[in-house]
């Protein structure tokens, strides 16, 4: 709990506009509802969220000490009001998120300050739900188990506790669950269905992987599955079922199969980019299916279900 005696200069104004002054981190829905349910008190007493403040008056605040820390890393989350959170699926042990294109899974580079992360709002949302409380736990905090490109959207598998946690990393480590993405991409792949191997080997300074027909030294393979669903013009509608999980697998895959993704600027061709009018690669992480061969524990009942993400965009603007 924390009080504030109120002075001279900040009588007058109303308890609402105080407390997102005293209490930056603290959303003002949050705010709202704490002084409803009387964890903010004026004076010892019920009060108003436009109640207006005397010289003299003690305000009570019966909030969590996170929202008084200073705002960092590990607690970004608190000063998310609202959590752009589009669940697909959820239950006690995982949810499984909707991620738009243009949000970074993890800060990174290229995230800039202030810039709030798919787990930030994931963890704002568990929060706000009581579903988590940080203050209360030993050392575990709810994490997102695969990841996606700052500019591809769909589906992220989050945990919510320690068991799920290890459970999926080992299902996706023994590539238990099957990942489709759904891409545009230049041209008409021959054949229009078969699987692509390659070697591929990040170059960290560049963030750019290089691809290469044969084993290389610090080259990993990357198998990627694919089928033709549509073809209009001089773009294809491709799914790529990733039997591998390589950074940018995808994206580097298509653009040595001579069939780069529209609006890919990394890979792509920039002349294409430029007519269509795309600055970000159109993939999305569409659809899963959780095969489970062994035994998955607490999670096992996600045996052979499956979950798609919404149709992407793109898919609607070039295929109808």
């Amino acid at each position: 709990m924390r009080a504030f005696t109120i002075g001279k200069n900040d009588a007058g104004q109303r308890l609402d506009r105080f407390l997102a002054k005293a209490v930056p981190l603290l959303p003002a829905s949050l705010a709202q509802k704490y002084v409803r349910i009387r964890r903010v008190k004026v004076n010892g007493a019920r009060a108003a969220r436009d109640q207006r403040l005397r010289e003299g008056d003690l305000v009570e605040c019966w909030i969590n000490d996170e929202f008084f820390d200073a705002p960092d890393a590990n607690n970004a989350y608190l000063a998310i009001a609202s959590p752009r959170v589009n669940v697909v699926y959820e239950d006690a042990n995982v949810v499984l998120l909707d991620k738009p294109a243009g949000m970074l899974c993890h800060a990174g580079n290229g995230g800039g300050a202030g810039s709030a992360t798919l787990i930030d709002h994931l963890l704002a949302y568990l929060y706000q739900k009581r579903e988590w409380r940080p203050r209360e736990e030993a050392a575990f905090t709810p994490a997102l188990c695969n990841r996606i490109d700052r500019n591809t959207s769909g589906l992220v598998i989050a945990a919510k506790n320690a068991e799920a946690l290890r459970v999926l990393d080992e299902k996706i480590r023994e590539r238990e669950i099957a990942k489709y993405y759904l891409c545009v991409c230049l041209g008409r792949p021959e054949p229009p269905a078969g699987t692509l191997e390659c070697f591929l080997r990040k170059d960290e300074r560049a963030n750019k992987v290089r691809v290469y027909r044969r084993a290389v030294p610090d080259g990993r393979s990357a198998v990627t599955r694919y089928e033709t669903l549509a073809t209009k013009g001089a773009l294809s509608l491709v799914e790529a079922e990733l039997l591998t999980g390589r950074t940018h697998q995808i994206r580097a895959s298509f653009a040595d199969f001579g069939h780069p993704l529209l609006g890919d600027g990394k890979y792509g061709s920039g002349a294409m980019n430029r007519k269509y009018g795309e600055t970000a690669q159109l993939l999305c992480s569409h659809r899963l299916r959780f095969d489970f061969s062994t035994d998955a524990g607490i999670l096992d009942y996600l045996k052979g279900k499956e979950f798609a993400a919404d149709t992407p965009a793109f898919q609607k603007k070039y295929f109808g």
